[in-house]
């Protein structure tokens, strides 16, 4: 251990604040510190040492590893310990080759339940302990510099129905609707008959309440189902998937966007805001990080470039109109969850247990740090069906009546 602690004390004076680590039989760094980290057993010296994080976080999830300190302290320290995770050369065909497969093996229609119902299904009562009042659970958009969270939310609500030009008389599909925020945003603010699809059991009960609160039953109607169990025998004429596409693999995107092409009617519009990676060949985070978010948050999740994004709309024959980087709006918008979460720790521990308020707190915060350095990435899409006749092939003779400028996004 003499050797750990040399290095140790080299790596904790290059940090940008003060760090005191004690593990059995040794510690390191000044007293007082910004951040203290107790480690129960000497054997995660070395993982600290090395910057592997996602072993961190087991020890921390695990209890073998205590944090004492400011998260966004924390995280200025997990950021410079750990070098940058993202792959930027391509791997190797036979390594392409297994991750397609393995994709396809991960997000079979039981499996995609199973995955999503262990993330949503967590505790309501936990979410709304640092969601907003409409418990929006994807990227807000800050206007204004000055927005709380809950008002950024409503912006990216009025955003992305802006961006979808709806208005009374269209048929509207929220694939993945959460706790509902667009769906009856949609229909009270901009008149839209509206269908939303989940997977998650406490996501639908918690929609059907608010519909039936709200009286907008006959207009507003949520369903529990996949995606590639939903009709196409009646066209929407705007979609929104909003925080899905990381769910779907990356294997299954063509299928994906596929599947919306034909549930869109001619000259329709699609609205897909996700989660992308910040390189264009790497499928998770490096240093442990993507396995610890597979193993205690989002099993299943993957991530890809928009890049990819963008080619799967096209083979599916899509027209990409618009593209919005979202990403500094994401680290704020998760920044705001973590101080959320902080503020209430104890309820949090209520309402659940020790280890999930610990996945949680190492989570938001650690997503909020990847987005602030671009590890990871946010984008909005807007794609449209063209409305050419089937004749004349998807691209042909496709008419646009969408509009030349992007003013009527920001009204």
């Amino acid at each position: 251990m003499d050797a750990w602690t040399g290095i140790l004390e080299q790596r904790l004076a290059q940090l940008p604040c003060r760090v005191a680590l004690e593990w059995p039989g040794g510690r390191a760094g000044p007293l007082p510190a910004e951040v203290r980290l107790t480690l129960r057993a000497a054997r995660w010296v070395g993982s600290l040492a090395r910057g592997q994080l996602g072993a961190l976080g087991d020890a921390y999830v695990q209890g073998h590893l205590d944090i004492e300190g400011r998260m966004r302290d924390v995280m200025q320290v997990a950021a410079r310990l750990v070098r940058n995770p993202v792959r930027q050369q391509a791997p190797r065909p036979w390594l392409r080759c297994w991750q397609h497969l393995r994709s396809l093996r991960r997000h079979r229609q039981e499996q995609d339940a199973r995955q999503v119902q262990f993330h949503y299904d967590v505790s309501d009562d936990f979410y709304a302990l640092w969601l907003d009042p409409r418990r929006v659970y994807s990227c807000a958009y800050y206007a204004a510099a000055d927005m709380s969270l809950a008002q950024a939310q409503e912006a990216k609500l009025e955003h992305i129905c802006r961006k979808l030009q709806l208005r009374p008389g269209l048929r509207l599909l929220d694939i993945g609707a959460g706790w509902g925020g667009l769906l009856l945003w949609a229909a009270e603010h901009h008149g839209v008959e509206a269908v939303g699809i989940t997977l998650s059991h406490n996501q639908a009960e918690h929609v059907r309440r608010l519909i039936d609160a709200r009286g907008l039953a006959g207009r507003v109607e949520v369903h529990l189902m996949d995606y590639r169990d939903l009709p196409e025998t009646q066209g929407f004429d705007r979609i929104a998937s909003v925080g899905m596409c990381e769910h779907v693999g990356r294997a299954k995107l063509p299928g994906y966007f596929a599947k919306i092409a034909r549930l869109l009617k001619p000259g329709g519009l699609l609205l897909n805001h996700g989660i992308t990676s910040g390189g264009l060949h790497h499928h998770q985070l490096d240093a442990g990080m993507g396995d610890f978010i597979e193993r205690y948050i989002f099993p299943g999740g993957e991530l890809a470039h928009v890049s990819r994004l963008a080619q799967c709309l096209g083979g599916a024959g899509l027209e990409l109109l618009d593209a919005e980087n979202l990403r500094p709006h994401y680290a704020r918008t998760l920044w705001d969850w973590s101080d959320g979460l902080e503020a209430h720790l104890d309820e949090a521990r209520a309402v659940t247990d020790e280890r999930t308020v610990r996945a949680y707190r190492l989570y938001l915060a650690g997503c909020a740090m990847c987005f602030e350095r671009g590890w990871i990435s946010l984008y909005q899409l807007l794609a449209s069906r063209p409305s050419g006749s089937e004749t004349d092939g998807p691209m042909r003779g496709a008419q646009c009546d969408f509009p030349f400028n992007r003013s009527y996004m920001y009204g």
